[in-house]
């Protein structure tokens, strides 16, 4: 489909409101190239004097074979190569003729109706079929009520009632002619049922024959296609019967008080239906999962700390705190992910979930320390925030036992501040944990420091995320700084420290 900067590029001169209506007809006519049984050309005026024209979009129908094998957008043409398309811009009425098609001279029957928009000929849409078209395939009813269709709405497309103005439909998921067609009256009383659009109602229970039938007397509940006081729009309604799921969707006839009708598209989409309650149940499969082991994990920590009550050794006592802490940060990412409907999770709200975690245990009125979250880094894969809440928690502990000792005093009115700096490029993810504390000393080397908790920092960092682990006295301020950098997705590369 055309975007609104490809149509710009064609140097048409049109306001953006037009190269929306174009961009909305562009988005409707695989419906009018299924229904005409012909190829559809949009032409866009790349002349003030109206001489020259661009070939904007194109489509095929699926209903017929197509007249071009080649795709002729972005194709220039003059006035004298296309006449008929020339004259329904000059005009704005609806031109048809036969012209020749370069480059092999192939003539084809065309059709240009002119695009109406705000009461300005915006552009021409043209209709192309090989010659003796009728006679190349059987005219029966179905040919004959689909071309009365196309002609209905290429009617509107020159009064610029088509496409529907300000409508909330779904374009992304339009459904085909082929898929099964209605024609009903005013009344929503059936005139027309093509063999798919029986079969599909076969389906939902409908038998027998439906001409002359109303759509509710069926017991089809969908929205009024009378149209809105502002206009014709296209409604959709959706019917689920049988273990079928049927979308009805009807697009409108007629000016705002001269509505003759409508056209309404079946579509069978059961399968999907199907798969969306499938998608549905496994994401809530996957959130249970993920809050059992959030429970699990907090079992295994009240367990641990009833084990350290009963412990007299102060170093197994904080061997296990460190153990309960080190749980609770692997907790906490299942625990958002347990409400969240996909795989990802917000590196900022686990680190906001830390800081305060780790304030509520080791702050005092005796021992103020703020902590605060700067930055976002969006959203992450579970398997790399998991890893990083871990070397997060440990940063934490470590900037609480050493940047504020407890020997350490306060002044009255201050305070002790550890910021989490949190930022993402397209490639690396960057974390970096600030403190206005004592400091590590100058010739600090984190690499050599064998500790537990640096153990684990650099295991998950290095080793299992790939990335940089530096910790450093600040140049700029007292205290210190740990720089945790590692790829994002993508990037098999380690991220360099600057």
């Amino acid at each position: 489909m055309a975007t609104l900067a490809e149509l710009s590029r064609l140097g048409t001169g049109l306001l953006p409101r037009h190269l929306q209506h174009l961009q909305r007809l562009v988005a409707w006519w695989g419906i009018l190239a299924d229904l005409s049984f012909s190829d559809l050309l949009l032409f866009l005026p790349i002349s003030e004097d109206g001489e020259e024209f661009a070939i904007a979009s194109q489509v095929r129908p699926t209903t017929g074979q197509t007249l071009y094998r080649d795709d002729h957008v972005g194709l220039r043409v003059s006035d004298v190569d296309r006449p008929f398309v020339a004259r329904a811009y000059s005009s704005g009425e609806v031109v048809e003729g036969e012209v020749p098609i370069k480059p092999t001279n192939r003539r084809a029957t065309v059709m240009c109706i002119p695009i109406r928009h705000d009461d300005k000929i915006i552009g021409v849409l043209s209709r192309e079929l090989v010659p003796n078209f009728a006679e190349r395939r059987d005219p029966g009813e179905l040919e004959r009520t689909y071309l009365e269709a196309f002609h209905q709405l290429a009617k509107m497309v020159a009064t610029g009632t088509f496409p529907y103005q300000g409508n909330d439909v779904d374009l992304d998921e339009l459904p085909r002619v082929g898929d099964g067609l209605l024609v009903v009256d005013s009344e929503a009383r059936i005139q027309y049922a093509s063999p798919n659009a029986l079969s599909t109602l076969h389906r939902v229970g409908v038998l027998g024959n439906v001409a002359g039938r109303r759509l509710e007397d069926l017991g089809i509940k969908h929205p009024d296609i009378g149209g809105a006081s502002e206009g014709p729009r296209a409604v959709i309604a959706e019917i689920e019967r049988n273990d079928t799921a049927v979308q009805l969707m009807g697009l409108p006839f007629g000016e705002r008080d001269t509505l003759r009708g409508a056209v309404v598209l079946l579509r069978d989409i059961t399968e999907l239906r199907l798969r969306d309650r499938l998608l549905v149940s496994k994401d809530a499969t996957i959130r249970e999962i993920h809050h059992r082991v959030k429970n699990n994990l907090q079992t295994i920590s009240s367990l641990l700390r009833l084990q350290g009550r009963r412990v007299e050794s102060e170093e197994a006592k904080l061997a296990i705190d460190e153990s309960v802490r080190r749980i609770r940060a692997i907790a906490l990412v299942h625990e958002t992910l347990a409400n969240e409907t996909t795989d990802d999770v917000s590196l900022g709200d686990v680190a906001e979930m830390l800081a305060r975690t780790v304030q509520d245990s080791f702050t005092s009125p005796d021992r103020p320390i703020h902590f605060e979250v700067v930055g976002e880094a969006g959203l992450i894969p579970s398997d790399i925030v998991t890893p990083l809440a871990v070397v997060l928690n440990e940063l934490l502990q470590n900037t609480v036992d050493h940047a504020f000792p407890g020997h350490v005093s306060f002044a009255e009115g201050h305070f002790g501040l550890v910021e989490i700096f949190l930022d993402r490029t397209e490639n690396q993810i960057r974390m970096a944990v600030r403190d206005n504390g004592v400091g590590v000393p100058d010739d600090f080397d984190s690499d050599s420091q064998q500790g537990l908790g640096f153990s684990i920092i650099r295991g998950l960092a290095t080793t299992e995320l790939g990335g940089n682990i530096e910790v450093r006295r600040r140049s700029d301020a007292t205290g210190s700084e740990a720089l945790v950098e590692v790829p994002f997705p993508g990037d098999s590369s380690p991220a360099k420290v600057n």
